[in-house]
């Protein structure tokens, strides 16, 4: 593993704020992310050496750029200046997938052969706010989301023709209309313009789709070793009922299907339950199922009908998890809790809130998906006193 910087220290690191670490030697970043998760969970139990990565630079297979115009109304794209809405001009970004970058910087240059603008956030002129792409790391694919402010694309034969000569590995184009004032990238509308509107990859042997908006691990080399560690911690032995809570598009539930008796995945997010039931029919998977809703009901539903729950794998956003879940978690009472967590404070906080209610840490794994930022993921395993 490296343990100098393995590159050039970026010039925008100051602008961007992107990378907490840009300048630090990469086992030191290590050393400083394992210092931080035993402060926080070594009073739960032992916390593991961290994984890192043997190459930790452009490891980020999904890439946002904001567009825009700077004062002399050229054509820039690039990420918002950390705390504020200021675009930060970059080319190519030491976190970032090389072919998506390129792909970002053909669009930038084509907008203005092609008469088209950029949004002008102080004017609310122009056209393209943002180009999202996500690039299947394992199967090659590159997906292109053009985020506009209306669906009218006059131009679009012509401009699509010289963006598939220019980048030949584009196997999708999309466009995304977000016409509101508001901080999120996707809007709610969507229009496949070429190929066929989602992209995949594949994770431990199994083929996943990704949508526009679905949610899928941004770092898919570190997502193997993360889904390895949950399902090792897990010890399935082929009979258990687990419930795959926050499950997205299925990823980690699918992953699990093949060591489980059978696997419930609860997700929120419609978009995303649509797509775990296109994953598990694509993989032949016929011991998983879906539903829209919320994981602490199902767990309070579930509990009431006297169906236990032996296993739960949980991976709640960065806020951590809430006390009805935890609650529900704790009357449901299963054998095993692994908990996947990109957010070490909240997961000290959900941790506290277990141990009192009767489980113990066995042990942590902290796993490197974000190096040259301050973020770690953690895989968590807790067991019932």
């Amino acid at each position: 593993m490296n343990s100098t910087l393995p590159h050039t220290p970026c010039p925008k690191d100051k602008l961007c704020g992107g990378c907490q670490y840009q300048r630090v030697p990469y086992a030191e970043q290590l050393a400083r992310k394992q210092a931080r998760l035993n402060h926080l969970l070594g009073r739960f139990g032992p916390v593991l050496p961290i994984i890192g990565m043997d190459d930790p630079t452009h490891y980020r297979c999904k890439v946002q750029a904001a567009f825009g115009v700077d004062g002399r109304g050229r054509v820039i794209s690039g990420v918002y200046q950390s705390g504020s809405h200021r675009i930060v001009a970059v080319d190519d970004c030491l976190l970032e997938d090389r072919a998506a970058d390129r792909v970002i910087v053909t669009i930038r240059r084509l907008l203005p052969k092609h008469s088209i603008a950029a949004f002008d956030e102080r004017r609310g002129t122009g056209w393209l706010r943002h180009v999202l792409v996500r690039v299947g790391r394992f199967t090659g694919e590159l997906m292109v989301v053009l985020v506009a402010v209306d669906a009218r694309f006059p131009q679009k034969k012509h401009f699509l023709a010289a963006l598939l000569e220019a980048c030949p590995e584009i196997s999708t184009v999309v466009l995304n209309v977000n016409d509101r004032r508001t901080s999120l990238v996707l809007g709610e509308r969507e229009t496949v313009l070429y190929g066929k509107g989602f992209v995949e990859d594949e994770l431990l042997g199994f083929r996943f789709r990704i949508s526009p908006r679905s949610f899928y691990q941004v770092n898919p080399v570190q997502t193997e070793v993360l889904y390895r560690t949950a399902l090792d911690f897990a010890e399935l032995k082929g009979t258990e009922r687990v419930l795959d809570a926050y499950c997205g598009t299925g990823t980690i539930g699918i992953c699990a299907s093949k060591l489980a008796g059978q696997v419930a995945g609860v997700e929120l997010n419609r978009d995303a339950v649509r797509d775990a039931i296109v994953n598990a029919k694509g993989n032949g998977v016929k011991n998983i199922w879906f539903t829209c809703g919320d994981a602490g009901e199902f767990l309070e539903r579930t509990a009431a009908e006297g169906e236990p729950v032996d296993v739960v794998l949980m991976d709640p956003p960065r806020a951590g998890s809430d006390e009805r879940f935890l609650n529900s978690l704790l009357r449901a009472a299963p054998r095993r809790v692994v908990y996947v967590s990109c957010g070490p404070d909240t997961l000290a906080r959900d941790l506290a809130f277990l141990t009192r209610g009767g489980y113990r840490m066995d042990r942590a794994q902290p796993i490197d998906m974000f190096p040259f930022t301050e973020h770690v993921e953690c895989v968590t395993l807790m067991t019932r006193k």
